[in-house]
């Protein structure tokens, strides 16, 4: 599966931090890819053309030959299994269960619903601006402090330990999005991580201000 010979087509945004997380996963592993952009603001990944690779009409999706992939976790486990150096799980299943559960507090319970879409909806519903930023910054700032909890105790420089794995790959773009919604950062565990992982070049290229997308 791991075929030298495949270049992936990620399609994603600048400002994702779905299509981030990827982005690292891809550096880290030494794949070369080829982007493909789709404007989140102006609907761009609605387009029937994109909808027919991902039907939810979100990024990211990774084009890897003939497969289709969606959903970032799912991305970034594939990748870890069909190039498995260096690896982004653990190998003891306890110590894997956590990293997961880390990763899934961001993926699964802070990031949607303060995406794009939610914050739109709300304001559909009547919420005001500054009432549509109130509930993104209480969401992530409910969601960091349960991650900050969850590594209190770990030791080296990445979340769990020694080694970069899943949970440093949604931390670090949820940290991102943090900044743009004015959170106060009060956690000097997750920054400590962050400034570990910034010193990685797998890191430094996938963030957002380096994509040519960028704004």
């Amino acid at each position: 599966m791991n075929d030298a010979t495949i270049t992936p087509v990620l399609h994603g945004y600048f400002r994702s931090s779905a299509a981030y997380r990827v982005r690292i996963a891809l550096n880290l592993k030494g794949v070369a890819w080829r982007d493909v952009f789709h404007h989140l603001r102006h609907g761009e990944q609605r387009a029937p053309d994109y909808r027919r690779l991902n039907p939810q009409g979100l990024v990211p999706a990774l084009e890897w030959g003939d497969a289709v992939l969606t959903q970032s976790l799912a991305i970034c486990e594939f990748l870890d299994e069909v190039v498995p150096t260096p690896p982004l799980l653990p190998h003891d299943p306890l110590a894997r269960a956590h990293v997961r559960a880390f990763a899934q507090v961001i993926a699964c319970d802070v990031h949607p619903v303060q995406n794009l879409a939610v914050l739109e909806r709300l304001k559909a519903c009547g919420a005001t601006p500054e009432q549509v930023m109130a509930w993104a910054r209480d969401t992530i700032d409910v969601g960091l402090e349960a991650c900050a909890t969850l590594i209190a105790d770990a030791t080296g420089p990445y979340c769990f330990g020694e080694h970069v794995t899943l949970a440093d790959l949604c931390l670090i773009p949820q940290l991102g999005n943090a900044r743009r919604f004015g959170v106060d950062l009060r956690w000097p565990r997750l920054l400590a991580v962050e400034a570990a992982c910034g010193a990685l070049p797998a890191f430094r290229a996938a963030a957002p201000e380096h994509q040519p997308d960028a704004e």
